[in-house]
């Protein structure tokens, strides 16, 4: 019968050889646009994922609207109302949102982008890529502590 021979260690040299030449894991790295925020209560409300966090007399929110979202069929069901009714102010991180009033006025802002939109509104994704708002305001105060109309004008 035949001896087996004990297993013999692997030198330093030869591990590290061994780490080099081995294919490299990829590793499922997470958009931060698009990942867990800390302090913030996680919401899901017609199909927008919403991120909501206190600064002071004021909310920060990341809303992350996905590819074929329009606030007229996701969101009309769920708060009852014609038009969207909030204002909302922030940075476009992401995406393309195309806005239209009911006089007809529209407006589209691609990211980066700063944005100011008054009540009374429609607006859906444009593309599929989905849309990454940062937002700030102050719940039903938005309107008057920020100083805009509360329903959109013609200057």
């Amino acid at each position: 019968m035949a001896k087996k021979k004990p297993a013999r260690k692997a030198g330093k040299k030869a591990l590290a050889a061994k780490r080099r030449s081995a294919p490299a894991r990829r590793q499922k790295t997470v958009d931060p646009l698009h990942g867990p925020v800390k302090g913030a209560e996680r919401r899901e409300l017609g199909h927008v994922r919403l991120d909501v966090g206190r600064a002071g007399g004021a909310r920060v929110k990341r809303m992350i609207y996905p590819p074929g979202f329009r606030w007229s069929t996701d969101m009309k069901p769920v708060v009852h109302t014609d038009y969207c009714m909030h204002a909302h102010v922030g940075f476009l991180a992401r995406g393309e949102i195309h806005i239209e009033y009911p006089d007809g006025c529209i407006v589209e802002h691609r990211a980066p982008q700063i944005v100011a939109i008054e009540p009374g509104h429609d607006g859906w994704v444009v593309g599929k890529e989905p849309v990454v708002l940062i937002e700030f305001d102050f719940e039903r105060d938005t309107v008057s502590r920020l100083g805009m109309p509360s329903s959109h004008r013609h200057a």
